[in-house]
């Protein structure tokens, strides 16, 4: 079972999330650079998803996420998914040089740097 929290605004028109989703939480939180091109508020969905269909959220998501300042990311305890428009990062918790990788491609697609805060 993996955790993760998806931004409602970060995803395209016509997105489609199909895989089953357990939703933990709904909230509004002022979070967006107006900057960056995000809008000042944000509508947070923290949910659960189960081993069988994290691949596919994956893929869903990478083809469902607007470009430029976007990413989703879900977890479990050993492996970390980063998810950005056509790109889908997954690397164990311990890989430093993944870890890495996903935080320099965060920074190229524009995201503002207090938001590349997903946890290791």
């Amino acid at each position: 079972m993996v955790t993760g929290t998806l931004v409602v605004e970060s995803l395209t028109s016509g997105a489609d999330i199909s895989v089953p989703l357990t939703v933990q939480r709904i909230h509004r939180v002022p979070a967006g650079v107006v900057e960056a091109g995000q809008p000042p508020e944000w509508t947070l969905i923290d949910f659960a998803c189960s081993d069988e269909h994290v691949d596919e959220l994956a893929a869903q998501l990478a083809r469902s996420l607007a470009s430029g300042p976007w990413y989703a990311d879900y977890a479990d305890e050993q492996v970390k998914w980063v998810i950005f428009a056509g790109k889908v990062f997954r690397y164990t918790r311990a890989d430093t040089a993944a870890h890495e990788e996903a935080l320099a491609f965060a920074r190229q697609a524009g995201v503002p740097e207090a938001q590349i805060d997903w946890p290791r």
